[in-house]
């Protein structure tokens, strides 16, 4: 089990969005964090600076602004827990494809840098500040459907194979985390099907039971989180604690 210090810090990355927003407010209300940190694009709305928590502007897909943010983070203190909420299943210019016709190189691209790229930047920017003394939890967000061997229905090709990639990521950071900071946990953690405007347009069919608000699925993520010891690093978790094949 995890065992935090009074004085931990904690970040989350895509403060703006419905999760993260819900896992600022679930963090900050955690006595074991002494400071929470969020960083977005834009301030959310209802996000304030104060003794306990910061919100920092930073973009995923922006490698020196992802520095700049991690610098600032260092001058606060040591992140004992970082929590990688970004992701992008449709938009503008990108949609879940049914088929290989629907494919497009550039919503491809897309779908990669902000699922996979952006994660993998954050990790290579907030790993390395963890501590090497003590249990520290780094977690991105991921989804179900990036797992290659639970993949039964096909189609979402380029979220299901950037959510993959992102696996492979974390489980590659996993072991390299592991020879300087024995005590750390590196995973990726399905949140479940959570209603935000990410995946609104595709929860029709979901059984009530399995539809999760945002502060919900916050409060299953810490739960899970706070259930891992270093044995667990480099794995893929549900909402519920279970192991999800690759």
């Amino acid at each position: 089990m995890t065992s935090q210090m009074d004085g931990d810090m904690a970040i989350v990355i895509g403060a703006s969005g419905g999760v993260g927003r819900a896992l600022i407010a679930a963090l900050r209300l955690d006595h074991r964090y002494q400071h929470v940190v969020g960083l977005s694009r834009q301030r959310p709305p209802d996000m304030f600076d104060d003794a306990r928590q910061t919100w920092l502007e930073a973009n995923i897909l922006d490698a020196s602004s992802l520095l700049l943010a991690a610098r600032r983070v260092a001058a606060l203190g040591m992140p004992t827990r970082v929590i990688v909420a970004t992701g992008a299943l449709h938009g503008p210019s990108l949609s879940p494809e049914k088929s290989l016709r629907a494919l497009s190189a550039d919503a491809l691209a897309e779908g990669f840098a902000i699922n996979a790229i952006g994660p993998a930047l954050v990790a290579r920017h907030f790993l390395p500040a963890m501590p090497r003394d003590r249990v520290s939890v780094f977690a991105a967000l991921s989804a179900r459907v990036g797992s290659i061997a639970d993949n039964r229905a096909g189609g979402w090709y380029g979220y299901r194979a950037s959510k993959a990639a992102l696996n492979m990521i974390v489980r590659t950071a996993a072991i390299e985390h592991a020879r300087t900071h024995p005590l750390g946990v590196c995973v990726a953690v399905h949140p479940g099907t959570v209603a935000t405007p990410l995946s609104r347009p595709f929860i029709g069919r979901t059984p009530p039971s399995r539809l999760f608000t945002p502060q919900v699925a916050a409060g299953h993520v810490l739960r899970v989180l706070d259930g891992l010891g270093p044995e667990a690093t480099g794995g893929f978790y549900a909402w519920d604690g279970a192991a999800i094949p690759w």
